[in-house]
């Protein structure tokens, strides 16, 4: 059970208990108004109004149960990397074709059934991604230990303390070496999506890194998170992302995958303010494809 005290300080003499739950214990608005009505906040263990002033010693309390999800997959080993651990947040490096998310109607491995079995099963488990991959895009991805965490960090999604950054090769070039690409992505038909003019924002930087044998290699930043964002974008430049079998053609050197990498994620933690950034190299295959293509 999440569990998080705060001893008033004498400095905080006068400040509310909602004051101090969202700035000094770092809960969320969303479980700070669900924790008050069901006495999830107490002062000296005795639950507390959000407009009480509690006085300097008195200890501060928020404790609520972490429900689980409903369906726990089944644990699977798959080959995927912890780049990163503390009390609130895992920043996990997936491959691809690897799902980040598993499902009752489909069996088989995904990033949320390999941490399920690399923790050891525990209960009530409940994988909880800040941001998501898709099934053939590799790289890194965070996720919460708690539904505090989470909402912390999800607010800074699409701000610049959240950033992410991408790899991807391309099937020939964009019309510049660097730009920015702001077309508005819309629901096409089935799981496709389409640029339209009634379409939310979307907005991609790019930056081309290498040309060779017809592919290119680009580094792109993301400024919104549109579902297939960035492979709507760079089929509308003219340069579709390599193997995406949705936006360009297959490729049989990437089966089940196609040439996109998330390599590097970097935010500011929610509960420390200390910034912390990753990087994951394009994998080795990928990389390879700018030499073979003929």
């Amino acid at each position: 059970m999440p569990t998080v005290r705060h001893t008033v300080g004498p400095a905080e003499a006068g400040r509310t208990v909602k004051s101090l739950a969202l700035k000094e214990m770092g809960l969320s608005r969303g479980l700070f108004s669900s924790l008050k009505f069901r006495g999830g906040i107490t002062l000296d263990g005795a639950p507390v109004h959000a407009d009480v002033r509690p006085a300097p010693g008195q200890v501060l309390c928020a404790q609520w149960e972490e429900a689980g999800g409903g369906f726990i997959p089944a644990p699977v080993d798959a080959d995927f990397a912890i780049v990163y651990q503390d009390e609130a947040y895992f920043v996990l490096d997936k491959p691809a074709p690897l799902p980040t998310l598993s499902s009752p109607r489909q069996g088989g491995a995904s990033l949320e059934s390999a941490l399920y079995a690399r923790l050891g099963c525990p209960e009530n488990y409940l994988f909880r991604p800040v941001n998501r991959l898709d099934k053939g895009t590799s790289g890194l991805l965070a996720a919460a230990r708690d539904r505090n965490a989470q909402q912390r960090l999800q607010k800074l999604l699409h701000t610049e303390d959240f950033v992410r950054e991408y790899l991807a090769v391309c099937r020939g070039c964009p019309p510049r070496d660097a730009g920015t690409v702001d077309l508005p992505i819309a629901k096409g038909a089935g799981v496709r999506r389409e640029i339209r003019p009634d379409g939310r924002r979307a907005v991609t930087r790019y930056r081309l890194e290498a040309e060779k044998n017809g592919l290119c290699l680009l580094r792109l930043r993301l400024e919104t998170g549109r579902t297939h964002q960035i492979r709507v974008h760079m089929a509308a430049l003219g340069c579709p992302v390599l193997g995406d079998y949705l936006y360009g053609e297959k490729d049989p050197r990437l089966p089940g995958r196609f040439a996109l990498h998330a390599c590097r994620l970097a935010f500011t933690h929610p509960f420390t303010g200390r910034r912390i950034g990753f990087f994951s190299p394009l994998p080795h295959d990928l990389g390879a494809l700018l030499e073979e293509n003929e």
